[in-house]
């Protein structure tokens, strides 16, 4: 098969032929119809995660699938063959990822059913996005009325992050750049989102929207020490880029760092919402898996979802 591959880190991603992998004891074998690029595929390029994560060369990069079922593995219940899926390929390793035309991953773990009126387009880029934002929102019990800031919110996670807040009836705060990026963020809903420029002084033009201070950060990006200080007293900061309570100690607040597994219940309750309308996955560039070399090289200076098609 064909997959978007590392034969050693740091090197630059290459399409190139790899075996088909086969399920293993509770596996389904899903043929990909869609994946989408995430920060942790850039990182391990880069070479930054092979200190804490073990790699298996040549190297399948990717996390976020949606495809059908193609074979199940044994002692596999609850899937058949022909099932729409998609998920978040959760393993203890790099190496076996969606960015190819099949993937085996566990059936127990990060997969649901992709529900009617939902596309593998949509699909394939909501898994690893969608529940980063939703378990960091309910880390920091965001409630309505509440004031959140959303440092990132023109990537993948905080577009989606964006939407769930103003659904859950709180004033969100974005930070973006001006221009394309500002015109991102205030496209992703109807209401009134309040976005300040991170090259500026952010701490004056968030303290013009919440003198006191804020209820509670999403640190998807940026100085998260920097965040934490724009809190009130007692406030809420989930870190999806490893910030620690240590790392803000001169601070009253509480820090959640987010390891994030999203299970059935998670991503079904995503793609529900999508299938609604409620929630819009931010794809904005999507590319054959034979140029998927190109969606890496724009994933820096694309905002929302680069998606890959597989099939």
């Amino acid at each position: 098969m064909r997959a978007v591959t590392l034969e050693s880190v740091p090197s630059t991603p290459d399409v190139t032929e790899v075996d088909t992998p086969r399920p293993e004891a509770g596996e389904l074998l899903v043929k990909v119809a869609t994946a989408s690029l995430n920060g942790i595929d850039i990182a391990t390029a880069a070479g930054y995660t092979q200190a804490f994560m073990e790699h298996r060369f040549p190297l399948v990069l990717g996390q976020d699938f949606a495809g059908t079922v193609e074979a199940l593995g044994e002692g596999v219940e609850g899937f058949a063959v022909g099932d729409a899926v998609f998920g978040v390929v959760m393993k203890p390793f790099l190496g076996a990822g969606s960015l190819a035309q099949y993937v085996t991953v566990p059936a127990g773990l990060g997969v649901a059913r992709i529900p009617a009126g939902v596309t593998t387009g949509d699909a394939g880029a909501l898994g690893v996005a969608g529940a980063t934002a939703l378990v960091s929102l309910d880390a920091v019990a965001l409630a309505e009325g509440e004031t959140v800031l959303i440092s990132g919110a023109s990537g993948g996670v905080g577009a989606l992050a964006v939407q769930l807040a103003v659904a859950r009836g709180a004033t969100v705060i974005a930070t973006a750049r001006p221009g394309a990026q500002t015109d991102f963020v205030t496209g992703l809903t109807d209401a009134a989102v309040h976005v300040v420029d991170f090259t500026g002084d952010l701490q004056a033009q968030v303290r013009v929207i919440a003198p006191d201070g804020v209820d509670a950060v999403l640190h998807l990006a940026g100085d998260g020490a920097a965040l934490a200080a724009l809190l009130r007293p007692g406030g809420q900061l989930a870190s999806a880029t490893g910030l620690s309570q240590d790392d803000v100690k001169a601070h009253d607040v509480t820090v959640h760092t987010i390891m994030n597994t999203p299970d059935a219940k998670i991503l079904t309750s995503l793609a529900e919402q999508v299938a609604t309308g409620a929630l819009r996955v931010p794809v904005t560039a999507t590319y054959p898996l034979e140029q998927a070399t190109r969606a890496f090289a724009a994933f820096a200076g694309t905002p929302g979802k680069i998606t890959v098609s597989c099939s």
